[in-house]
């Protein structure tokens, strides 16, 4: 899940997004609008208008999830005429972790698909990044996460094989100075630990 407002943008609308959806339609009532695929019935997001006259968002872009947002959020939406409940995954979405192996792509020469240590759990990441290898502390781009560019992050499956987040690299995370060459960036071993919130 995804929260996102820009009240000169877009005016003042808060916008929920939860996955992604082929055959889009939606249910208004009162201030909240529902959308969902009109075949599957698979919720995609909310919109709620006027969101500024129930609650105080001072965010530009992406919104931080707490738990105190989601809940103001459920209340809102009950008082509007539906029964859904949201749920969140609040764990950090740019976290440290360890790349445990490292394999050529079969199908795409400048490719490598990594195992990635991100601490609860392993995932695999297809990278293109020419200085990625196994051994490094690297900077993991959970699915969900919102990159600075407002690239959000999905599973995704490149030539063939599947991938589950992204190894960033510094201009990625739009670090200041980070460096115009291609490639990851490549943390200091001893300075962070595997699973730990990156910011």
């Amino acid at each position: 899940m995804n929260i996102f407002y820009n009240k000169n943008g877009i005016g003042d609308t808060l916008i929920i997004a939860l996955t992604d959806i082929e055959n889009r339609t939606y249910e208004r009532k009162g201030n909240v609008a529902k959308i969902f695929d009109q075949d599957s019935g698979t919720v995609a997001g909310y919109h709620i208008f006027s969101i500024s006259e129930q609650l105080q968002i001072d965010a530009v872009g992406q919104v931080e999830l707490t738990e105190a947002l989601i809940e103001k959020i459920n209340e809102i939406i009950k008082q509007n005429g539906f029964d859904d409940q949201l749920d969140a995954d609040l764990s950090p979405k740019f976290v440290v972790g360890y790349v445990e192996t490292k394999e050529k792509h079969p199908n795409a020469d400048k490719l490598s698909i990594c195992t990635v240590n991100v601490g609860a759990e392993q995932l695999q990441i297809v990278c293109g990044a020419p200085n990625v290898d196994a051994g490094q502390k690297v900077v993991v781009a959970k699915v969900g996460a919102v990159m600075p560019s407002g690239l959000v992050i999905k599973d995704a499956e490149l030539r063939g094989v599947a991938s589950s987040g992204m190894i960033c690299s510094a201009r990625e995370l739009a670090l200041p100075n980070a460096p115009e060459e291609k490639g990851i960036l490549v943390l200091a071993d001893e300075e962070y630990k595997i699973g730990q919130e990156f910011k």
